[in-house]
């Protein structure tokens, strides 16, 4: 299949980005303006724009209608039992079933696209497979210094819809070149780290070190992390995660309906994962465990949008 890829332009500025349409609608490419130069913020690996790379090794991802894994592949709702294809080692599901998919572009202009998918119109073969049809819309848009996108999940079937929502970002490494990556420091506003057991969260948590040092701000030299953790308590309504290093700033805003986040550091070390997640990896088990994992549910008709915004700034 040929790649369909959108190019966004802001000519003021010379920023851009580039969206591989046609495996998950991936912004795989942001080249923002700071200053006078030119910085190439997000990472994937060369020749990704052809889709013949793993979907979720490089860009950003969007994971629907569940991210991260469901143990065993098998969960139930509404009582009624479901069984989903193993995608890892560990035999779980991994990560939804729009992410590897071609979506269709509903709209588009020099600085900004729009577009959508649907279970029932572009998956067929999943709707067996999750309680009710679902749909998905993204947008992205392109600023000199931001890029902004904005995603609606709706439910245009007849039966409830359990649903989790999240990005899977790979920022770059160093944000300034000839910066040291090691040196990045990195901040998420967290309080707790989801233990996990085969990369699937117990319903346990805990306080730890790690946890202490991304709530201040800790340097990236010497970890190695793929862990949830959960988002501390906020009262203006917003998560406000960032990168420094080497004289830049990467901030990443989204409302605080994203409760769990995932850090993950490739062993390559070109890159960061900071990825805001709706609800834990898992959640039915833990949910029937008596966990709150904020597994969101949309009666038929209804719908929910949340914007995520990158900006990038001198120090």
């Amino acid at each position: 299949m040929t790649a369909q890829i959108a190019v966004l332009e802001h000519k003021e500025s010379g920023a851009r980005a580039q969206v591989l349409v046609s495996q998950g609608f991936n912004c795989f490419d942001w080249v923002a303006a700071v200053g006078d130069a030119k910085l190439p913020l997000l990472y994937a690996p060369e020749g990704f724009a052809s889709g013949d790379h793993r979907p979720t090794s490089g860009g950003t991802p969007l994971l629907f209608p569940f991210p991260g894994r469901i143990e065993e592949g098998r969960y139930s709702f509404g009582g009624k039992d479901y069984e989903l294809p193993a995608g890892d080692a560990f035999g779980n599901a991994i990560h939804g079933f729009v992410f590897n998919k071609p979506w269709r572009i509903v709209d588009q202009s020099e600085s900004s696209v729009t577009a959508e998918f649907v279970g029932s119109q572009d998956a067929p073969e999943t709707l067996d497979l999750w309680p009710s049809d679902y749909a998905i819309q993204a947008a992205y848009r392109l600023e000199a210094d931001q890029l902004v996108l904005e995603v609606t999940c709706s439910n245009p079937g007849d039966s409830d819809l359990p649903y989790g929502l999240a990005t899977h970002a790979y920022f770059s490494l160093p944000l300034d070149p000839g910066g040291d990556p090691e040196a990045t420091v990195l901040h998420a506003p967290v309080d707790r780290e989801w233990a996990m057991h085969d990369m699937i969260p117990t319903g346990d948590s805990e306080q730890n070190p790690v946890v202490d040092g991304l709530a201040a701000g800790m340097p990236l030299a010497g970890q190695q992390l793929d862990q949830p953790f959960r988002l501390a308590p906020s009262s203006s309504g917003e998560v406000v995660t960032s990168l420094k290093g080497g004289g830049v700033t990467l901030e990443q805003t989204c409302s605080d309906d994203f409760r769990c986040y995932v850090v993950y550091t490739p062993g390559h070390r070109e890159a960061v994962c900071i990825e805001p997640y709706t609800c834990v990896p898992s959640p039915f088990g833990s949910e029937q465990r008596g966990v709150d994992t904020n597994l969101k549910i949309l009666a038929p008709g209804e719908s929910h949008s949340y914007t995520v915004t990158l900006h990038a700034r001198a120090n």
